[in-house]
């Protein structure tokens, strides 16, 4: 998990465009967010690593994929009006938001070091 999430946030610096394209236009500073939660999903996917971090990390990514579930119902609808051919994409990503959330919720749990 931790892997994905450094990627999925490097990925923000060397696609900037295609997450420009998805994003609001009623949301401004569209570079700027997006190298945030680029560097955001970095870190994140690092303060996995460390047992001491896992349980706050994970909680912040739970907390960064709500946030970004709303940014794809946007682009679902976006896509819905516009008869985009990714509407298949933005519809794929709304549950596969879901998956993550569990994924992650699932790093809250104690690790259970048997005996």
């Amino acid at each position: 998990m931790s892997l994905l999430y450094v990627l999925a946030g490097i990925n923000h610096f060397y696609n900037t465009h295609f997450y420009e394209a998805i994003m609001p236009n009623y949301i401004g500073y569209h570079t700027a967010l997006i190298y945030t939660s680029g560097l955001c999903e970095i870190a994140l996917g690092l303060l996995l690593l460390p047992q001491y971090t896992r349980k706050t990390a994970a909680n912040l990514i739970i907390l960064m994929l709500v946030v970004f579930l709303w940014l794809h119902v946007q682009m679902f609808i976006d896509y819905w009006h516009n008869h985009d051919k990714y509407l298949w994409l933005a519809t794929v990503r709304i549950p596969l938001q879901f998956v993550l959330i569990y994924w992650a919720f699932t790093f809250t749990k104690p690790v259970n070091k048997g005996v």
